[in-house]
């Protein structure tokens, strides 16, 4: 378990959120606010964080929408018990799994969900410069497959249930793939820097069992202008709605 010594508490939401990260392990910035955004979850609705590190995707939509009952699974132990301080922190109630996502729980397989959400590494197995800390290593370098990701996501959701994913763009094929003809209805929204600017993310949505068309929606800008010219944040409007407000992203006719 993290020291007190190694952590910060890091606000979310403009403050509404107060999170316990480590000092020097993975630490959350916008992805997990952004996936949250994406969530077309309402009240009374269930949702399952794989790979939920400390917390901070579920918390976000916590935040947004009371009334919801978070799961979360993660392998790494002192990430958990941070989730579940956090839960605390933020008055809110997640019943954190440990384990693998190859393997889940005995307790995790028996249950559904109407939304299953997840941030999963960005980085191939190979090549690269590893991260210093391990903890931060095994968070952002996939050490499991893409597709087992998505497998485990589409068995925990319910008939008709929602899948959300926040992703590198390079990674859209091997995202498409994994869902093969169990999910439909799939839509795809480029998150880019800057206008002009290639997307550097993406967010996947999609829904178990469903045979509706593809939608690739116009691209989330996050920053304004050609170049960032002075200290200080300069994000659109749209996104310090999200990032700042807690707003949603209306992805869903």
């Amino acid at each position: 378990m993290f020291a007190d010594t190694n952590l910060t508490c890091d606000g979310f939401l403009g403050g509404r959120l107060r999170i316990f990260q480590p000092l020097n392990g993975y630490r959350a910035a916008m992805d997990p606010v952004l996936l949250a955004a994406a969530v077309p979850a309402r009240p009374g609705q269930s949702v399952l964080e794989l790979g939920c590190g400390a917390g901070v995707a579920s918390f976000c939509l916590g935040a947004r929408i009371a009334g919801l009952m978070l799961s979360g699974l993660e392998l790494q132990a002192d990430y958990a018990a941070l989730a579940r301080r956090n839960a605390d922190a933020n008055g809110q109630s997640m019943t954190v799994f440990e384990g693998d996502l190859k393997a889940p729980p005995k307790d995790l397989r028996a249950l559904s969900f109407d939304h299953v959400i997840a941030n999963p590494p960005y980085f191939a197995a190979e090549g690269g410069t590893p991260a210093a800390d391990a903890g931060r290593e095994r968070a952002q370098r996939e050490a499991t497959p893409l597709a087992v990701w998505m497998d485990a996501a589409l068995r925990r959701l319910r008939p008709g249930g929602y899948l959300t994913v926040i992703q590198a763009a390079e990674r859209v094929p091997d995202l498409v793939r994994a869902l093969d003809d169990r999910a439909g209805d799939l839509l795809l929204l480029p998150i880019a820097p800057r206008t002009g600017r290639p997307a550097g993310r993406v967010i996947l949505q999609a829904r178990k069992g469903a045979r509706g068309a593809f939608r690739l929606m116009p691209p989330l800008v996050l920053h304004a202008g050609a170049a960032h010219l002075r200290d200080g944040d300069d994000l659109t409007q749209e996104a310090r709605a999200i990032l700042r407000d807690g707003a949603a992203l209306n992805l869903l006719p």
